[in-house]
């Protein structure tokens, strides 16, 4: 191993170390402020407000989106332009998550006070249990001593690593303890990759006049204008109560015709108990289902118990950057 790859081996070994350490922190002195603070946060009318300086500043920052998309409304406060003004976005109902390795940080004084002030929440995360934030904070995370990857320099590496994981630890237990689902989090990420796999079949299937449905009484001549109509490729045939029963698709004409002129009575050419899925689910997952079957399907119906709500086909997949 060449000395520049040795090298990288020690920094990740020792950034490992620490995560190993604050997992077991967590499970010993660590665990009753932490559960301290997630009900603090989780209780809180306002908003998180992040706040933290150099190496910590960025952190928070992450800390902070990350909670805002995940259902914890928060936002980052740089410490030295809240000495300007910025002390301004605070407001009742708040509670501040300040981070300082040192707890020592000069820049956050203005904050502490503010705190101190207003009787505004003040969780601090630090790995000083005697410094002035830890003190003076309502919650104190002491995170545990660790060696940072830069023995001569003592460059943040490992420190900022554990402040990193921390941070998204608590966001997650925030997340489980709000109960955010799926859902939720795709309404915080409709855009890209990630924003598409979290869709949901009732968000792309159509309703409405758009539906293509026919009665079960209806004929072949009846079921072919509706497919034309919707230029779904297919039919839902309901009963009087709107259940699903049976589906009719180009195919089943194509086999139809041969043997039946276009009066013929649909119910004797549609496939009956076709697949339908909740509207709820994932579309990735109802994708899964159409091209795991037997013979792969282009249509597919969507129902609450048992009425028919919705139809998706595979165009839809397809226009949502799925298929």
């Amino acid at each position: 191993m060449s000395d520049h790859a040795a090298s990288a081996v020690r920094t990740v070994e020792a950034e490992i170390e620490g995560l190993q350490a604050l997992a077991g922190a967590l499970q010993g002195a660590l665990k009753s402020p932490f559960e301290a603070a997630v009900t603090a946060i989780a209780k809180a009318s306002g908003r998180v407000v992040v706040s933290g300086m150099g190496k910590s500043g960025h952190v928070a920052r992450k800390i902070a989106a990350t909670l805002a998309s995940t259902g914890t409304p928060a936002f980052f406060l740089h410490p030295g332009e809240a000495s300007h003004g910025d002390l301004g976005m605070l407001a009742p109902g708040d509670v501040v998550l300040a981070l300082s390795w040192s707890g020592e940080t000069p820049e956050l004084k203005d904050v502490i006070h503010y705190c101190k002030r207003f009787a505004t929440p003040l969780i601090a995360i630090s790995s000083e249990p005697a410094s002035a934030l830890a003190g003076a904070a309502d919650i104190a995370l002491i995170l545990p001593q660790a060696e940072e990857a830069c023995a001569t320099t003592s460059a943040p590496t490992t420190s900022t690593t554990m402040q990193l994981a921390f941070g998204d630890a608590l966001a997650i237990a925030l997340l489980e303890a709000r109960g955010f689902s799926a859902s939720d989090f795709h309404n915080f990420h409709p855009g890209g990759r990630l924003g598409s796999r979290l869709i949901t079949v009732g968000d792309l299937m159509s309703t409405g006049d758009d539906l293509p449905t026919v009665p079960l009484s209806a004929t072949l001549s009846e079921a072919i204008f509706e497919i034309t109509r919707t230029r779904h490729g297919g039919v839902a045939v309901i009963d009087a109560q709107g259940r699903l029963v049976g589906a009719f698709t180009d195919g089943d004409l194509r086999r139809a015709l041969p043997k039946a002129d276009l009066s013929a009575a649909v119910a004797d050419h549609m496939t009956r108990t076709p697949v339908f899925v909740d509207p709820r689910l994932l579309a990735t997952e109802a994708l899964r289902v159409m091209n795991e079957r037997p013979r792969p399907i282009l249509l597919m119906f969507a129902c609450d118990e048992d009425r028919l709500v919705g139809a998706v086909s595979m165009h839809d997949f397809l226009r949502a950057g799925i298929a």
